[in-house]
């Protein structure tokens, strides 16, 4: 008698659990001026402090050049003005992100601030519907964790032409 109890507190506490399976998604959430954005953490494989960046001849803008990670070079961007955002302002809160993207190819972005992780299930994500010719065509979605708004960006839009070449 004690074993069918159980059982019916495992199925009740699993029907009362359902909405804990939904797929959820950590993001590191970045300051880029006065905006909140998340990034996958799947891509980071690593958040420095500012360094030294070399800068590369012939680039575009929002190249700023490469930084040496313990011998490897890595080509470190600027998010805002990839996203067409005002130049940056280095603060000792600056970081440089290092993403590894398809076929382990890293690369580093700078950002203002390194805020938190936070994870999001499906329900907290919103898809966006955007125009092609402004920053939002480099989101996936607007994350709502508490009651705050934080536009995840999505990695590969970001990159598309940096991949490519």
């Amino acid at each position: 008698m004690d074993e069918i109890k159980v059982m019916d507190d495992q199925k009740r506490n699993e029907s009362l659990n359902r909405h804990v399976e939904l797929d959820t998604t950590q993001f590191i959430v970045v300051q880029l001026g006065g905006e909140q954005y998340g990034i996958d953490i799947k891509y980071i494989s690593n958040i420095m402090k500012m360094a030294k960046i070399t800068r590369v001849p012939k680039v575009s803008d929002y190249i700023l050049g490469v930084i040496n990670v313990r011998g490897v070079i890595i080509p470190t961007i600027s998010l805002r003005l990839k996203m067409g955002l005002p130049e940056n302002e280095i603060t000792k809160k600056t970081r440089i992100i290092i993403l590894t993207l398809e076929q382990h190819e890293s690369i580093g972005v700078l950002v203002d601030e390194v805020k938190e992780v936070v994870t999001l299930d499906e329900e907290h994500i919103e898809k966006v519907s955007y125009e092609k010719d402004n920053k939002e065509r480099f989101l996936s979605g607007i994350g709502k964790p508490d009651e705050r708004l934080i536009s995840l960006l999505d990695i590969k839009s970001v990159f598309s032409d940096v991949m490519e070449s």
